[in-house]
């Protein structure tokens, strides 16, 4: 039986808090930008060596960039029978599986074959290295196996993929541990924290009073008004201000906000929503970039305007069809989406751009709020997203 969706803690009112600004720490991580807000400076250092220690631990265990992490070895074992995987590797597959599950396989881990396919087949930074060449050759596009065909046993923790098929957890595995760094970070040291991974966000505990500022930037090729862009599908946060500028941007050196998980038969609607409002008085709102406030919860943004490629004569990037196996028509430049999770927030974000004209559609389904902009520029808000230039 479905349960609601782990809901954000809905507060009438906001206290003020004890603490001076948010401390703030930004570091190159899992290919991207990392940044911690923590809302007691005291307790940073303690929050920064946790995030850095879950962060150390998802990478050893799901990049497939690495030939030693356990998901390189389950991926060079395919078609060779069942492998046993650790407990956290074993939560990034379930992730995965209840993402794909959710969208209808629009969100499919079976989409390696496809990225490699495509040019995705290294880390970012040494596809962008590469990049003024253009001199390879298109290759076919190869449709996902499909997350149906994988095998596996959640009580003995055992993973059979068939012959040819790999998985990339890139779409959830970030959002994954910005939800277990926050949730770990705000119970150890007791105060509200805010993790942004390349623009997965999650924010746990009592954060600042009026919530955690988040500007929502549209062009991720470099939001003005001082917000700093600069590594791998990042966001920025100014120092001290309890902030985190979103872009979706490889380039970027700063970051922002997100929170919890779900067991995989969680669904994306039917339950209370996190709290998200227009914030006209935070810094900078008066540029074009809308600036929201969140409590809790998860809130994610992607895009297709930054991390790309050329192939083949082809602009390419990160967000694959599992259908067809290639880049989805271009109707959405980015799409941000606020949730219980950052997990459930950076799934609902990566469908909507493969799914394209159906995305809104699909959105309304779950009750998320999420805010669509498409590629001529004009936006779209659903649910409780507050309009662009809203009442406060």
């Amino acid at each position: 039986m479905n349960t609601a969706l782990p809901a954000a803690t809905a507060r009438t009112a906001a206290t003020r808090s004890a603490y001076p600004e948010p401390a703030t720490a930004v570091f190159s991580a899992l290919g991207t930008t990392a940044v911690l807000l923590t809302a007691d400076p005291a307790r940073a250092d303690d929050a920064l060596l946790i995030l850095r220690a879950e962060l150390a631990a998802i990478d050893a265990a799901c990049s497939r960039f690495r030939p030693d992490s356990e998901l390189s070895r389950a991926n060079t074992a395919a078609g060779n029978g069942p492998v046993p995987v650790s407990a956290l590797l074993a939560e990034a597959v379930e992730v995965a599986l209840r993402a794909a599950e959710l969208t209808d396989g629009a969100v499919d881990p079976t989409v390696g074959p496809a990225v490699v396919a495509l040019g995705y087949d290294r880390t970012f930074a040494q596809v962008a290295a590469r990049r003024p060449a253009n001199t390879e050759p298109a290759t076919a596009p190869r449709p996902a196996a499909g997350w149906r065909s994988v095998r596996w046993d959640p009580a003995l923790r055992l993973l059979r993929l068939p012959a040819g098929t790999t998985l990339d957890l890139g779409a959830t595995a970030k959002a994954l541990a910005a939800d277990r760094a926050a949730r770990r970070a705000a119970a150890a040291v007791g105060c509200g924290v805010l993790v942004n991974l390349g623009g997965d966000l999650s924010a746990a505990g009592e954060p600042p009073y009026g919530g955690w500022r988040v500007a929502i930037a549209d062009n991720h090729a470099g939001p003005e008004g001082g917000w700093r862009t600069g590594i791998a599908d990042g966001h920025a946060a100014r120092e001290g201000s309890g902030q985190a500028g979103i872009t979706d941007d490889p380039t970027a050196p700063n970051a922002g906000p997100q929170a919890a998980t779900a067991d995989r038969h969680t669904v994306l609607h039917t339950g209370p929503q996190p709290t998200i409002t227009d914030n006209h008085t935070a810094p900078n709102a008066a540029l074009r970039h809308p600036v929201v406030s969140i409590r809790d919860g998860g809130l994610a943004t992607s895009g297709t305007t930054v991390r790309t490629w050329r192939r083949g004569g082809r602009t390419l990037h990160h967000i694959v069809d599992p259908a067809t196996g290639d880049v989805p028509p271009p109707v959405w430049r980015t799409v941000s989406v606020a949730a219980g999770s950052c997990v459930d927030a950076n799934t609902a974000t990566t469908a909507a751009l493969v799914l394209g004209e159906r995305a809104p559609d699909w959105l309304r389904g779950t009750g998320l709020p999420a805010r669509l902009v498409r590629t001529d520029g004009s936006v779209l808000c659903l649910g409780a997203w507050p309009a662009d230039g809203g009442d406060r």
